[in-house]
Formats: C-alpha cells, structure tokens, sequence
C-alpha cells in the first residue's frame, strides 16, 4: 500500500539536525528536479524579498518565511513526519505509533510538496515554505513543473498494490495516475452528514476531511491492515467502523472514488 498525503502550510522548525542531502532523500529520480526548484526558491528569497513575498503568496505576518527560505541549504534538518503539522498530521499521530505501525508508515506514507515533489516521512528536511501551487518565475507552475520527473518515479513506488490517494487537489496536479496503476488507485473524499429540516444534507468540511484521513490512516496502521486493492480498502474500513462508499470505475485505467461518510469527528 502506498498513501499519498498532502503536506501542511504550517511546519515545525528545522531543528538541530545535519543540513539537507539530497542524495539521501527518498525517490531519487526526483533530485535533479529537486535541485532546481531548491536553487530558484533560495535565490528569489535571497535576492528580493518584496518579490519573493507575492510569488510565494505570502501576508505580511508570514514574511519571516521568506529569510528561512533563503537559508534552506545551511538550515538543520529532522524527518518529514516531524516538519509537517496541522490537522492531518495531528490526528494520524505519528509519534506515538508503535513501532510495527511505525515502520509500516514510514515504508507507506508519501507526502507531497512542492519544493520536493514527493517525501517519505523518515526523509531529514528542513522547513520550508512553498506551496505547489506556487509559480516560480524561472520554472513556471510547480503542479505543472512536477508532472514528467513524477511520471517517472511514481509508478515504481507505486508496485504493485494499493495507491490511497488522500492529496488535496492542488497536489494532485503533480502526479495522476495512469493505466493499470490507476485501476488499483482509490481516491477518498470525506463527506459530513447532516439533517436539515429532515433531509440529509452532505458537503465537503476542510477540517472533517483532514482530521479524518489523518484518522483512517492510523486506524489502518495500527491494526495492520495492509488493502492490495481498492475493493478491499472499502472492506478494512468497513470493519474499522467507517461508513463507505465507493464506485468501481466505469472503465479501465480509471480510479476508484471512495467517499467516508462522517457526522462527526
């Protein structure tokens, strides 16, 4: 099973670790794309700090970023599952994993970005900030950017089972899959539940999705369940106690669409 995360706009400080080596990262087909967005971020903040502020999207109380950015190559560095924070992260609880769940993660859990492209969760990096809908000046939209390194790594971290597909959308431009990984790829969308003057009213609530996927993945996790395939997700959650739906592609090459239905957190 592969998961693919979105990361979060809020992150940890780098920490005391070694600076960053990306020849130790992960995906290693990735790293020549790697460098050259880490030199085009590094630089534009380094260079212009007005200009990196409005590439980068940024308010005026988040340009400190902007001078961590430009120090990315010296920053100390600890692994992604301890950079990346908020709501997901929070509810999928990495730290305090058991050790079997724990390997289980850091062997399963992919998490997007776009200055990485993609990361494990034991992958030493600094913090950063630059989203993947960031469009830098030298190499254009970063969804856009990610997609051909992507397109060639990805189906070999894919293997040959399950790809649980938990990234927002914006992340999701970086990589779609394709053919027969598509047809073992399910993407879940989490859908809160409500009765309004006795209809049932259901809507997409970004802090129900995120807290739930976090959730669903821990509870996959730690009881080590391991789907190799779409349909059988849709039974381990079942048995987890979650409430689903899913819809087989009408067609190959497709993904499956799986909705967690939740009333509440």
């Amino acid at each position: 099973m592969l998961v693919l995360l979105p990361p979060s706009e809020g992150k940890a400080a780098s920490g005391g670790g070694k600076p960053l080596d990306l020849g130790a990262l992960s995906l290693a087909g990735l790293n020549p794309a790697r460098e050259a967005v880490l030199d085009e971020l590094v630089g534009l903040c380094a260079a212009d700090e007005t200009k990196a502020q409005e590439v980068l999207g940024l308010s005026d109380g988040l340009r400190g970023e902007i001078a961590k950015n430009a120090g990315l190559r010296e920053a100390g560095t600890r692994p992604a599952g301890e950079i990346y924070t908020g709501v997901l992260y929070d509810a999928l609880g990495l730290a305090t994993l058991d050790a079997k769940a724990r390997r289980a993660a850091e062997a399963s859990l992919l998490v997007f970005s776009g200055l990485w492209g993609a990361v494990r969760i034991g992958d030493r990096i600094p913090s950063y900030r630059c989203s993947m809908g960031v469009k830098l000046p030298g190499l254009g939209a970063l969804g856009a950017y990610w997609r051909t390194p992507m397109a060639e790594v990805m189906p070999q971290a894919a293997a040959d089972g399950l790809v649980l597909d938990l990234r927002s959308a914006a992340y999701a431009t970086a990589w779609k899959p394709k053919g027969e990984v598509a047809g073992r790829t399910a993407t879940v969308r989490v859908l809160q539940s409500k009765i309004v003057d006795g209809v049932e009213k259901r809507s997409v609530v970004s802090h129900f999705n995120k807290a739930t996927k976090g959730r669903m993945v821990r509870d996959l996790l730690t009881a080590g369940r391991a789907p190799e395939g779409p349909a059988e997700l849709v039974e381990a959650l079942g048995d987890l106690g979650y409430v689903v739906e899913a819809e087989a592609p009408g067609k190959a090459g497709k993904a499956w669409a799986v909705d967690v239905v939740v009333t509440e957190l």
